[in-house]
């Protein structure tokens, strides 16, 4: 961000909590509220209208939370640095928003210096995290691998996968009925999280290569 003032918007259904956090930002010459909301609509609707370097989200909206938000923000390509300034994310729901691409999360509680210093620090592209959820994120890291220790089968039918064998192939190359192929395919997709065969292959390709 170099010099510039950083322009930040503010998600939030609480207003008070709303209108009191643009007070204490509007009082740092450093940052400047260009706008804020109530809703994911009324958010979705402004951030396509002006330009954003900070995104302050709260976690939960009242009728939705703010996973979808970013979601459709990052389809739209509109998605600014996003910090997440909330009373608590669920641990699924804080892994989600990180994959999603959020800067940061951090407590409501924080104190009125440290979380300015949050929004200026993702502002210049660091990633904030408070330690309840940098705990969540290195144990989810650890079950994953975990998770991803292949089977002799499993790595014949991925190596398989990558030299772009029909599921038929597979099961006549392993001599094993198309139904037990298709069962380990689901076997696959359920541990490594996707859902289509390009993005096993995906996985394949950049995490698991030195396993086959």
């Amino acid at each position: 961000m170099s010099t510039a003032t950083v322009r930040v918007f503010i998600v939030d259904d609480h207003a008070l909590f709303r209108e009191g956090l643009i007070r204490l930002l509007e009082s740092d010459a450093r940052l400047r509220v260009v706008g804020s909301a109530g809703s994911v609509d009324e958010a979705l609707e402004k951030l396509g209208r002006i330009a954003v370097d900070v995104l302050i989200v709260d976690f939960d909206l009242g009728n939705a939370t703010a996973v979808p938000l970013v979601s459709q923000l990052r389809t739209r390509e509109l998605a600014p640095r996003t910090l997440l300034v909330t009373a608590g994310v669920p641990n699924r729901e804080a892994l989600e928003l990180i994959r999603l691409g959020v800067a940061g999360i951090v407590h409501k509680q924080r104190a009125p210096e440290e979380l300015l210093r949050s929004i200026l620090d993702v502002a210049v592209g660091k990633v904030v995290l408070d330690q309840a959820y940098f705990q969540t994120l290195i144990t989810e890291a650890a079950e994953s691998r975990e998770r991803l220790k292949l089977t002799e089968r499993e790595r014949s039918i991925l190596s398989l996968l990558l030299e772009g064998h029909s599921n038929k192939q597979l099961a006549s190359d392993l001599k094993l009925s198309e139904s037990a192929v298709k069962a380990a395919l689901q076997q696959l997709f359920a541990r490594t999280g996707v859902r289509t065969r390009s993005q096993l292959v995906r996985i394949a390709l950049e995490e698991l290569r030195d396993e086959l």
